[in-house]
């Protein structure tokens, strides 16, 4: 299973980590810890180094509950972090974490490589076809309503089902405006309380069913600082806990804080599984 990101094919057969940047105030873990260049540059470089395979920039905080910003807002804090990671390392894979079709054009036409939307087009009409037009990979999450609502959109009569359903769609519609390479999300923590999150996660391989590569982003969550009565500072063991079953279950691609740990865990269970 492959996917193309910029001309080169990346082979998802064995899993790939993705390294998160928030560019955000308030994001629930990092929100406001890499306020300048200095900073950015070398968590970036840390994490490239540690073995990461993309590069995750977010501007928009998807946390539950979390402000909505503006456009332009989200461009101002956006753009320039693109331009700097790509001239200092020009052959990274920057995945740009937003729901807006014209904040990915601008950072495509930049140099960035996937666009990781939290709402699947839902968020945006334009989003799918944007995508399409600009033949890069596209990951889609599962979500109901926005951040500011989906605390209160966790009821399922089938949880696995209704997110299976939920897919054929999106990516029905996405294979039909042009998306190639897809790459779907469950999403974690989005519309879901933590029981549902652990059923999600137990039942990951039955997301396998549209052949598609899966990635998981459980780093840090509150599914696992609710269950050991912890704060998200303290949950990295529960991390690898969570993204060793994720691998386990079938995940191509962790969506991480911590690469280093996440590398560990792809490498120990490749060696036991022979990937």
């Amino acid at each position: 299973m492959t996917i193309n990101c910029k001309g080169h094919l990346i082979d998802l057969s064995t899993p790939k980590v993705m390294g998160i940047l928030n560019l955000t105030p308030d994001s629930f873990y990092d929100g406001g810890k890499y306020k300048d260049e200095t900073a950015i540059l070398k968590k970036v470089e840390q994490m490239l180094t540690n073995g990461a395979t993309f590069i995750d920039l977010g501007a928009y905080s998807s946390r539950p509950g979390a402000d909505h910003i503006s456009i332009e807002q989200e461009k101002k804090r956006m753009l320039p972090i693109v331009s700097l990671l790509l001239d200092k390392f020009p052959e990274i894979l920057l995945s740009i974490d937003t729901f807006r079709s014209e904040i990915a054009t601008l950072c495509i036409k930049a140099g960035a490589a996937v666009i990781n939307d939290i709402s699947a087009g839902n968020m945006d009409q334009n989003m799918i076809t944007t995508v399409g037009k600009l033949k890069v990979p596209y990951i889609m999450m599962h979500m109901k309503g926005t951040p500011q609502t989906m605390k209160t959109l966790d009821q399922y009569d089938n949880l696995i089902l209704e997110t299976n359903t939920y897919f054929s769609e999106k990516v029905a519609e996405a294979k039909k405006l042009g998306v190639n390479d897809i790459i779907i999300d469950p999403g974690f923590g989005f519309a879901k309380n933590t029981s549902q999150n652990f059923e999600l996660l137990k039942n990951l391989k039955l997301l396998q069913f549209h052949n598609l590569p899966i990635l998981a982003g459980v780093s840090r969550k509150s599914m696992i600082s609710k269950t050991l009565q912890i704060t998200s500072s303290e949950a990295l063991n529960g991390t690898t806990v969570l993204n060793t079953i994720a691998i386990l279950n079938g995940a191509s691609i962790l969506r991480v804080h911590d690469v280093k740990e996440a590398i560990e865990c792809v490498n120990l269970v490749g060696a036991t599984n022979n990937f």
